[in-house]
């Protein structure tokens, strides 16, 4: 057999003698293999940093370089403009003598730079979602030029996509395509984290008849240093202010272990000490990613390393936040601090991060609380340990202290739990979440309609039903949903109908799709353009007053002035404390994660990764679960009239369990959700009797869900266009589990 190596263009074996690889590594060579032996679509599975994107574009380039494409031969899709600008550099010292072009195309691009490639569109385009959609509308005419020789695309960060509306939006886009191709382009996907692959093989495939070859790592692990510790922070209105014997004084653990003094002898609040081990662990690195699960975190950790840092007043201090609400320059100045190898950098990030951009050979990931998924603690810790050393990745598990009147739930450090649970989840299974695809993407279906009118200017309704409703993800919608869908448009004036039957955009739906924001599938946020004289600094979502103090790019900022027409508020720097300006929601937590939770609690096992304050907190929340029969007993007492459910199950369930009990007449307060529920009763008698009948005679869904009020169910971008019975119909389909609920509710009264 001939040595994969050997199958490359000569341009490409001069790139890899230069950059002096050793070897292709094993999902490079059958990637090679792959796309010159077959026709399949293909799913590169592997480890951040471990060449899925050469084992991509190595044998692509080298089809496009023998066999040269009449059009753009393959469009990269990426899901963060920086990702597309990471491997736009990164192909361009590849391509340097194959004289196939290629060109990133976003909102930062030039227009200049796109107007010269589509001239003479050929080579490698490298897209986001929403460009793309803006081209399939305004450039409806010129789609068979553009791509009706398309040979591959390439979708990166798959598990980024296929369970959200934009992922779906990206195969309609494929499909709308595939009308001007005469074979549709084959597809490979890329990703370092995904559970069951062979749902994500059957959403790559999606609308074509191609089998779909998955190619992943099959070699050894990589080693992996993980840390954890546990702080104590105190609310404002809080009266906890005493040491209990088990608790000890607040130390900060230097990054060795070693104890370092400590600036309090009490647990009033162990916020500084926090931030106070973070400064020493960034201290101890040259380069260090922070993580956290909001902007507003991400701003509260910059702002307390500065201010343990004397809150230095050079811009370029070595600390940066990185959110979307930053500007584009201050996130690029953040990119480029962390890859220069002579600078130590700090950022403090969300998931604009999380992806798979080259910040160069990091030392170490922090993390401040839990993460949501198991597959986001793994795309974390892989930004580490990228070139061939470990995984470096230490958490930071943040407790609000119980008040004196807490119920059991509020003392149970459910943070930690979590964070021991999703690491175990990974080190002992290599677990991870799969995607959940819905059945009714209704608010898609909705921009898809509009885009496809929009585009044409004028359908018919068969022929838009056809285009539409023979898209992938929409092929459980029916004929009758749809013919629902578009007498409501025509209500509302989003379509109009013409002479001879035909649909346009209406009036009210002019608006929507002549705005630049109609391109995305995802919410648009409510922003603030922030300046400090002629410098953009970035965006808050809640309007201030003159005189407000905030915090944005890890500073504390004062407003000097307002203007609510152009929405600028001017900004000088101070220092201080100053609000965060972000509002945020939680995110679903799997079930496979509550019940490891469940394990945590029950099985004695002394974590290796655990610090020392994290061992104790622990430790006193297993003998509190043990005490209390938490995990043994599904109806626990609190006292009154007051009883704990614990259903062990994920957010989805909890959720449809909550509203079935409301439904029954038992009140219920979901703020430990979906940890666990706090019901109201009688007795104990009369809350069992309650649920036995509940699982008796279970309610449809739609009677759930009926006395929602609408806006509680419009959770994607155009629900709110969508008719509410349809609305309805489409949330019990895909946000409840009824019979996962009452088989739940079952178990707890067996």
């Amino acid at each position: 057999m001939t040595n994969p190596f050997y199958r490359l263009s000569p341009f490409i074996q001069d790139f890899i003698y230069r950059e002096k690889w050793d070897v292709l590594r094993e999902i490079q060579v059958k990637a090679i293999e792959t796309v010159l032996d077959t026709p399949n679509h293909i799913l590169i599975t592997s480890g951040t940093a471990s060449g899925k994107t050469e084992a991509a574009f190595l044998p692509i380039l080298t089809e496009l370089h023998e066999h040269p494409s009449a059009t753009i031969g393959a469009m990269y899709i990426g899901p963060l403009k920086a990702l597309i600008n990471d491997q736009f550099y990164r192909l361009q010292s590849l391509l340097e003598e194959s004289h196939i072009p290629v060109q990133s195309w976003h909102g930062d691009v030039g227009q200049s730079q796109k107007t010269r490639f589509i001239r003479n569109a050929q080579g490698i385009l490298q897209i986001t979602p929403e460009s793309l959609e803006a081209m399939l509308i305004n450039r409806q005419t010129e789609l068979s030029r553009l791509f009706g020789d398309l040979r591959f695309v390439v979708i990166d960060e798959v598990h980024a996509f296929i369970g959200s509306d934009r992922g779906r939006q990206v195969l309609c886009q494929l499909e709308r395509l595939a009308r001007y191709q005469a074979h549709p382009a084959r597809r490979i996907g890329l990703s370092a984290t995904l559970g069951e692959p062979e749902l994500a093989m059957k959403w790559l495939a999606g609308g074509t008849d191609y089998p779909v070859t998955h190619i992943h790592d099959t070699k050894g692990r990589r080693e992996v240093m993980l840390g954890l510790e546990h702080f104590i922070s105190i609310e404002e209105d809080n009266d906890v202010s005493e040491t209990t014997d088990e608790t000890p004084a607040p130390t900060i653990l230097a990054p060795d272990g070693a104890e370092v003094e400590s600036a309090s002898d009490t647990i009033l609040d162990q916020t500084d000490d926090l931030f106070g081990h973070m400064y020493q662990m960034v201290g101890s690195a040259k380069k260090t990613l922070i993580f956290a699960n909001s902007r507003n975190e991400t701003e509260e950790i910059i702002h307390s390393l500065r201010r343990i840092a004397n809150d230095g007043n050079e811009d370029e201090d070595g600390y940066y936040v990185h959110h979307g609400s930053i500007s584009a320059v201050l996130r690029e100045r953040a990119e480029e601090d962390m890859r220069d190898p002579d600078k130590q950098a700090c950022v403090a990030a969300t998931i604009t991060l999380e992806l798979g951009i080259d910040l160069g050979n990091l030392d170490q990931v922090l993390q401040l609380n839990a993460t949501s998924t198991v597959s986001s603690f793994v795309q974390r810790l892989g930004r580490s340990g990228r070139r061939g050393s470990a995984a470096r990745m230490f958490f930071y598990s943040r407790e609000t202290a119980p008040k004196d009147d807490a119920s059991l739930g509020e003392r149970i450090p459910w943070n930690l739990l979590q964070t021991i649970a999703i690491i175990q989840l990974y080190l002992e299974e290599k677990w991870v979440e799969p995607p959940e695809i819905p059945r009714l993407p209704l608010s898609l279906l909705y921009h898809q309609t509009m885009s496809a009118i929009t585009a044409q200017t004028e359908l018919a309704p068969p022929d838009l039903a056809e285009r539409v409703l023979g898209l992938s993800p929409f092929a459980e919608v029916s004929l009758d949903q749809y013919r629902d869908l578009l007498r409501h448009l025509l209500e509302i004036e989003h379509l109009e109908r013409i002479e001879g039957g035909g649909l346009i955009i209406g009036f009210a739906g002019e608006k929507i799709v002549n705005n630049y924001h109609f391109y995305a599938t995802f919410r648009d946020e409510t922003a603030y353009l922030v300046r400090e004289g002629t410098r953009e600094i970035g965006t808050i979502q809640s309007l201030p007053v003159v005189g407000d103090r905030f915090r944005l790019a890890g500073r504390a900022w004062e407003v000097v002035s307002v203007d609510e027409d152009k929405r600028v508020i001017q900004v000088e720097r101070v220092k201080g404390k100053a609000q965060a300006f972000w509002a945020g929601g939680g995110a679903a937590v799997h079930t496979t994660i509550l019940q490891r939770i469940r394990q945590v609690l029950e099985e004695d096992q002394d974590y290796g990764y655990l610090q020392k304050r994290a061992i104790i907190r622990l430790n006193e929340a297993r003998r509190l679960a043990q005490k209390s029969d938490l995990t043994q007993k599904s109806i626990l007492p609190l006292g009154g009239s007051r009883f704990m459910l614990l259903p062990w199950q994920g957010t989805q369930i909890v959720d449809t369990m909550s509203l079935l009990l409301g439904y029954a007449g038992i009140p219920v307060r979901e703020a430990g959700k979906p940890y666990y529920l706090e019901v109201d009763a009688t007795n104990l008698k009369m809350l069992r009797d309650r649920m036995k009948a509940l699982i008796q005679d279970v309610p449809p869904s739609e009677a759930l869900i009926a006395k929602l009020p609408v806006q509680a169910i419009q959770v994607n971008k155009y629900d709110r266009y969508i008719p509410e019975d349809l609305l309805r119909t489409a949330y019990a389909l895909d946000r409840l589990d009824v019979p996962g609920a009452v088989s739940s509710l079952n178990d707890m009264i067996r």
